[in-house]
C-alpha cells in the first residue's frame, strides 16, 4: 500500500505506484484541471511523474509563484519550438522563466524583426491549441551529445558538459520537438493558456561573456489572467516612461562612455543630487551615533586573501602588479578595511558597540552584457557601516539598525518595505549558540518592525544570517537595497578583538549595515519612482529664475542671489529665448518651480511660481517665498 501525505495533513492510500495527475484526480476535479506541477517530498516534479514510495504531495496552480513559473518555462518552450518552426536553420542557447516573464537566446544570422515577433507570437497561439502533449526522456549523456553535434547545436554541446555528473540529462519532448531541459514541465501546451505577449529583442552574450558570440534574445511575459497581462503591460509602458537613463539625459545629471564602461560620469546636477543625499546621510548618522571613517581603495592581495575575499571574488576584482612584483587589488568592498581602522589601538568592552560608516568607492567586474544605467555598474559608492558590538548587544544594534534603515527609507517616500530574513546555510563558520543568537536578534528586529516579510531558509551567508529591505515603488516594482548582516567570520580572521570585563580578550561581533546599498543605484530607483520628479529637498536643482525679457535680468540676479544664499538651489536663464520655450525647457529637466519675472515683481519685490505640473501661477512676496521653501528645504523626520 502506498501513502501519500497532502499539504493538508490529510493522507491518500494507493495499491500501487501513482502518478502526480492521478492523485490530483482522485482530491477533486478541480484540481486536476487546475494543477500545473507538484513537489514530491520537497522536490518540483511534473505531474506525470511516477511515485513509487510514501511520500508527502504539494500541487501548485498558476495562483502559486512556482506554477507561475513553470507556466512561464514552457511557454520559453513553445517560443522556441515556434522560432524553429518559422526560421529553420536557427541554434538554441538557453530559455529559462525570470521575473514576470521569459527568455530564450537564439544564434541566427538574420536578426530579429519586431513583424518577426508577431508571427512568432501566432505560431505560439497555433501550437497552444494543438494542444500538443508533453513527454520527458532521460537520455544517456553520451548519446545526448553526439546527438546535439549532428544537429550542429553547439550551445546544448556545452550545456551537457555543465550538467554535474551522477545527474540525469533529461529531454522534454512537446510533441514532436524537443528540448535539453531540467524540467518540470505541465502536461500539455494547451496548458500555459492564452495571455502571453513577446515583449522586445535584445543582444545578448553567450554565458554572459563578450568575448563570446552575440546572441539574439527574445523576452516575453506570461500569466495566469488577461488582467494580470494587462496589468503588467501597463507597468512595463510606465516603466519605459520612467527610465532612468532617459529622464537623466534630459534632466542633465550623468552620462555613460565606452572608454569606462559601468562607471558614471557624474554632472554637475547629478553630482549635486548625489552630494544632497551624502549630506543627508551623514547627518542621520552622526545623530545615530557612526563615526564617518575613509580607507583606501587599494589594498595588498595579502589583506584580501587573510579576509577570504580573494578566494570568493577574486575573478571579479580589478588587479594591478607594480614594479616590485607586488599585487594590489581595487576594494570590491569596503569590510576589511574597516576592520583595519578598529584594529588601531586597544579597544575595551565600554567602547562597545563602536559604528564606523563610509562613503567607500568600490569596483567590481560585470560582464558588459549586464551593465544597466545606473543600475547595474562596475564602479560604485556603498554607504557602509560596520558595527563592532558584544554577542548581547546584537538584539538591540540589529532593532536600532533597522529602525533607522525604515527611517530614512520614510524619508524618501519608500513606505511599502518588506522584509526577506536568511537563517544559517548548511555551510556555515562559527559556533551553534552563536547563530542560535544572531538568529534571535534579528527576527526579533524584523517582527519589531511590524512589516511584511519572508524567510529564505538556509540562503544566510556562511558567516551570518542577514535581513534584505526590499522597496516597493509607485509602480508596484520591488528593489532590493538595503541590508543587515551578522558577521561570525571576518572579526576573527582579521584579528579584531577587545578587553572584557574580566580582562580577557574576545572576538567582537560585526554587523555589515547598508542602507541603499549602491547610491548610483539608489538614485536610479528614485529617478524611476518620482518619474524624474524629486521631492523638493533633494532636488539637484530646486528653482529657476526668468526673465520675462532681457529689461528684468538684473532683477532676477537679485533673485537668484538671494535664493541661493538662503542654501536653495537656484539658477537664472538669461538666455535669448521666448518665455514658453524656456518654461518648457526647464519643466522637460524636471525643475520643481520656475520664478517668473516682470514689471509687477520688481515693483513689489515679489516672484511668480510655476510650480512643475501645473499651469496655475502663484504670486509671493521674495521674502515670504524664501521663509516658505526653506521650511521644506530638509527632510520630513529632520
Amino acid at each position: 500500500m502506498l501513502n501519500i501525505t497532502l499539504s493538508d495533513g490529510n493522507k491518500l492510500n494507493f495499491p500501487k505506484k501513482v502518478t502526480g495527475i492521478e492523485i490530483a484526480e482522485k482530491i477533486s476535479k478541480s484540481l486536476s484541471k487546475q494543477a500545473l506541477i507538484m513537489s514530491v517530498d520537497g522536490e518540483l516534479k511534473d505531474l506525470y511523474y511516477v511515485i513509487e514510495k510514501d511520500c508527502s504531495v504539494k500541487f501548485f496552480t498558476s495562483k502559486d509563484p512556482e506554477g507561475l513559473e513553470a507556466m512561464r518555462h514552457d511557454t520559453t518552450h513553445i517560443m522556441a519550438m515556434a522560432v524553429q518552426e518559422l526560421f529553420p536553420g536557427t541554434k538554441l542557447a538557453i530559455g529559462p522563466a525570470i521575473k514576470d516573464g521569459f527568455y530564450y537566446d537564439f544564434s541566427r544570422k538574420e536578426p530579429f524583426t519586431p513583424d518577426d515577433l508577431e508571427k512568432i507570437e501566432k505560431k505560439m497561439r497555433e501550437i497552444v491549441e494543438k494542444d500538443e502533449k508533453t513527454r520527458r526522456e532521460v537520455w544517456e549523456r553520451k548519446k545526448t551529445k553526439d546527438h546535439y553535434k549532428k544537429l550542429d547545436e553547439k550551445y546544448k554541446v556545452e550545456l551537457v558538459d555543465m550538467i554535474p555528473e551522477g545527474n540525469e540529462v533529461s529531454i522534454y519532448f512537446h510533441g514532436k520537438w524537443y528540448d535539453l531541459c531540467r524540467g518540470p514541465h505541465l502536461l500539455s501546451t494547451g496548458k500555459i493558456g492564452k495571455f502571453f505577449k513577446l515583449t522586445k529583442v535584445a543582444g545578448a552574450y553567450w554565458r554572459g561573456d563578450s568575448n563570446n558570440e552575440m546572441l539574439q534574445r527574445i523576452y516575453g511575459t506570461s500569466w495566469a489572467t488577461k488582467k494580470d497581462l494587462d496589468d503588467y503591460l501597463k507597468r512595463i509602458e510606465e516603466a519605459e516612461k520612467r527610465d532612468h537613463r532617459k529622464l537623466g539625459k534630459l534632466m542633465d545629471l550623468f552620462h555613460f562612455r565606452e572608454e569606462s564602461p559601468g562607471a558614471v560620469f557624474w554632472h554637475e546636477k547629478g553630482w549635486a543630487l548625489f552630494q544632497k543625499l551624502v549630506s543627508y546621510m551623514r547627518y542621520k548618522q552622526d545623530q545615530a551615533g557612526y563615526k564617518e571613517i575613509n580607507t583606501p581603495e587599494i589594498l595588498d592581495r595579502s589583506l584580501w586573501e587573510k579576509s577570504g575575499h580573494w578566494e570568493k571574488f577574486g575573478a571579479n576584482m580589478y588587479t594591478s602588479e607594480t614594479p616590485d612584483q607586488k599585487i594590489f587589488a581595487i576594494k570590491p568592498m569596503n569590510c576589511p578595511g574597516c576592520v583595519q581602522v578598529f584594529n588601531q589601538g586597544l579597544k575595551s568592552y565600554r567602547d562597545l558597540p563602536f559604528k564606523m560608516s563610509e562613503f567607500g568607492k568600490v569596483h567590481r567586474y560585470e560582464p558588459s552584457g549586464a551593465l544597466h544605467g545606473l543600475l547595474r555598474v562596475r564602479a560604485f559608492t556603498q554607504d557602509d557601516a560596520h558595527i563592532f558590538c558584544t554577542e548581547d548587544q546584537i538584539t538591540e544594534e540589529c532593532l536600532s539598525v533597522t529602525n533607522l534603515i525604515l527611517e530614512i527609507y520614510k524619508d524618501l517616500g519608500f513606505e511599502d518595505v518588506i522584509l526577506k530574513y536568511s537563517d544559517r546555510p548548511d555551510l556555515r563558520v562559527g559556533d551553534d549558540a552563536v547563530w542560535d543568537k544572531s538568529e534571535a536578534a534579528l527576527i526579533k528586529a524584523v517582527e519589531a518592525s511590524k512589516l511584511e516579510y519572508s524567510i529564505n531558509k538556509g540562503e544566510g551567508a556562511f558567516y551570518g544570517p542577514k535581513i534584505e529591505f526590499v522597496l516597493r515603488d509607485a509602480i508596484g516594482r520591488d528593489w532590493q537595497c538595503g541590508t543587515l548582516q551578522v558577521d561570525l567570520n571576518l572579526p576573527e580572521r582579521l584579528g579584531a578583538s577587545y578587553v572584557d570585563k574580566d580582562g580577557s580578550k574576545k572576538i567582537p561581533v560585526m554587523l555589515h549595515r547598508a542602507l541603499f546599498g549602491s547610491l548610483e543605484r539608489f538614485i536610479g530607483i528614485l529617478i524611476e519612482n518620482y518619474a524624474g520628479k524629486l521631492p523638493f529637498w533633494i532636488s539637484p536643482l530646486q528653482t529657476v529664475v526668468i526673465p520675462i525679457s532681457e529689461d528684468f535680468n538684473k532683477y532676477a540676479l537679485s533673485v537668484q542671489k538671494k535664493i541661493k544664499n538662503s542654501g536653495i538651489s537656484c539658477d537664472v536663464d538669461l538666455k535669448n529665448h521666448n518665455l514658453n520655450y524656456k518654461i518648457r525647457e526647464h519643466s522637460n529637466a524636471k525643475v520643481p518651480m520656475l520664478l517668473i519675472c516682470g514689471k509687477k515683481e520688481v515693483d513689489s519685490n515679489a516672484v511668480t511660481i510655476r510650480k512643475l505640473d501645473t499651469n496655475k501661477q502663484e504670486n509671493m512676496l521674495l521674502e515670504d517665498f524664501i521663509k516658505k521653501y526653506n521650511t521644506l528645504n530638509k527632510a520630513p523626520s529632520i
